[in-house]
């Protein structure tokens, strides 16, 4: 197991500051709903494969103490270079089934759109042993491509059918990370046996977006990267016929987008 979870933070390796550049930040609708389920300030929040911490900092202004645990050494470089200042923010190199955390210390614990790359069982049992009664467990993410104009969204999702395709059909692909399935979240929170009360939340956010934030939004997906550093040439015309269709659908416009958020909440 330890070995698929190395394979999972090795395939976010080489591309931190295109993920930390075009993907969004923790919507405060996030913030807001945990905190009214919470009904009380938090003293520690941990978030679990924080990435570059875009989900972290939102908690700097609420909590005494925020904690981003995250195994990928360049996403945790850029998190800490882009948190100086922050001095209630720490960032600890660590696995998600292993923070080396004291029991009971969390009165948060929030996993952004990298739950699916962890083992749910062991990490499970492991939020409950760091959350404290009463805590909230929060797992979120937003579906792709975010809602803004068809034709985009219809070129963002014939590139990604490609890219599945290269992930089934290359074994150095197919065998280099270990994926679990997003739609199980709810049910693994629920089964197991560790929260009083589990439910799931929807609701989108919107953020300002162009051309080449939309196109880097593609090139932030583990899968796209995976196959560009396997050498799979056959991904590069796909990839120029894709910028040049968003860049002649978008021009040098700017405009909104929504990022469709799934929200899965455990009350200890």
């Amino acid at each position: 197991m330890k070995e698929n979870l190395q394979l999972n933070a090795d395939r976010f390796m080489g591309f931190a500051d295109v993920y930390n550049n075009a993907r969004p930040k923790c919507p405060e609708k996030v913030k807001e709903i945990i905190l009214k389920y919470l009904n009380r300030d938090p003293t520690l929040v941990v978030d679990l494969g924080c990435g570059t911490g875009l989900s972290t900092r939102i908690w700097s202004e609420v909590s005494n103490r925020v904690i981003g645990i995250e195994p990928s050494t360049d996403m945790i470089k850029v998190a800490r270079e882009k948190s100086v200042g922050l001095d209630n923010i720490l960032f600890n190199s660590a696995f998600s089934d292993n923070t080396q955390l004291n029991n009971s210390c969390a009165d948060i614990i929030t996993c952004s759109q990298s739950f699916h790359w962890m083992s749910p069982e062991n990490t499970l049992n492991e939020v409950s042993r760091i959350l404290k009664k009463g805590g909230i467990f929060a797992v979120y993410d937003n579906d792709w491509p975010p809602v803004c104009n068809w034709e985009a969204e219809f070129e963002y999702n014939k590139l990604f059918d490609k890219v599945r395709e290269f992930e089934l059909s290359h074994p150095d692909i197919k065998e280099s990370f270990k994926r679990w399935d997003k739609d199980k979240h709810l049910s693994n929170i629920k089964n197991s046996g560790n929260f009083r009360y589990v439910r799931e939340i929807v609701f989108s956010n919107s953020e300002i977006c162009n051309a080449q934030r939309f196109i880097s939004i593609a090139l932030s997906q583990g899968g796209v990267q995976a196959i560009m550093k396997a050498n799979i040439d056959e991904i590069n015309p796909l990839l120029i016929s894709f910028k040049e269709r968003i860049i002649d659908i978008f021009g040098s416009s700017e405009f909104n987008i929504d990022f469709c958020y799934r929200m899965r909440i455990g009350v200890k």
